[in-house]
């Protein structure tokens, strides 16, 4: 190749070309292309290799803990688990395309977090930007930002995120004013995509951490409004269990 040309295609982001330039020549001879077929070979292979790379990167910024494939999950351990209704909103497809949330409700261990993973990265693997993040870690970015006056640019970040999966809500206590920021982001002026939550503890217990009847139910009454529920109450946990000391 020459210098360049190689220096064109550096300048247009097309590094895997040059590295696979001689490749292409090779497979061209050797299955006598014509010129349309030998640029379409290559324009296909750049555009894979554009589609990997940015889904590489959106699970990155997912900031995803742990992969989860919903194929692998043992519904077998859980029999009480609704394994129909569960793979039929997986596989419409609808939460994101329609905006719906979908609320995970069930015990410590039970495998909430796991089939909610599951889901954020379907969204991802399907072209749509995703991002896990911790409840405490949620309600620790909100204290940040009401302290230093940065509400509007949190809330529009949390908002941009074609699927949000926010875990473990109700592991701490949250004061007023983030409960209100917390509202203000999941209202529906604002976070006007999916939103995937899961949580240990009931709604009906959701008011002792929120300490506010009033937001908690109207937090509740947006969460619910178009969505899923899957209560996952009598499932079993699926972590190993401890040896006896």
């Amino acid at each position: 190749m020459k210098s360049e040309l190689k220096e064109k295609l550096k300048y247009l982001r097309l590094s895997e070309l040059i590295t696979k330039w001689d490749y292409h020549l090779e497979m061209a001879q050797k299955n006598e292309l014509s010129y349309t077929k030998f640029l379409e070979s290559i324009i296909d292979d750049e555009f894979q290799i554009k589609q990997e790379n940015s889904l590489k990167l959106r699970l990155i910024k997912a900031k995803i803990p742990e992969k989860y494939a919903i194929e692998t999950f043992p519904f077998e351990k859980q029999p009480k688990l609704d394994k129909k209704k569960i793979m039929n909103i997986y596989d419409s497809f609808d939460y994101v395309k329609n905006h719906q949330n979908v609320i995970w409700m069930g015990p410590t261990g039970s495998g909430k977090s796991g089939l909610a993973t599951s889901f954020l990265i379907q969204a991802i693997n399907r072209g749509y930007t995703g991002k896990f993040i911790m409840f405490p870690e949620l309600i620790e970015e909100l204290y940040k930002a009401i302290a230093d006056n940065s509400e509007n640019e949190v809330i529009k970040k949390f908002s941009s995120y074609d699927c949000l999966l926010i875990d473990e809500v109700g592991y701490v206590e949250v004061e007023a004013s983030q409960v209100g920021l917390f509202f203000t982001l999941m209202h529906k002026r604002h976070r006007k995509k999916s939103t995937i939550v899961t949580s240990n503890i009931g709604f009906s217990e959701w008011a002792s951490f929120l300490k506010s009847e009033q937001l908690t139910a109207a937090l509740i009454d947006r969460l619910t409004e178009s969505s899923y529920v899957i209560n996952m109450k009598g499932c079993v946990s699926l972590r190993p269990k401890q040896p006896a000391i």
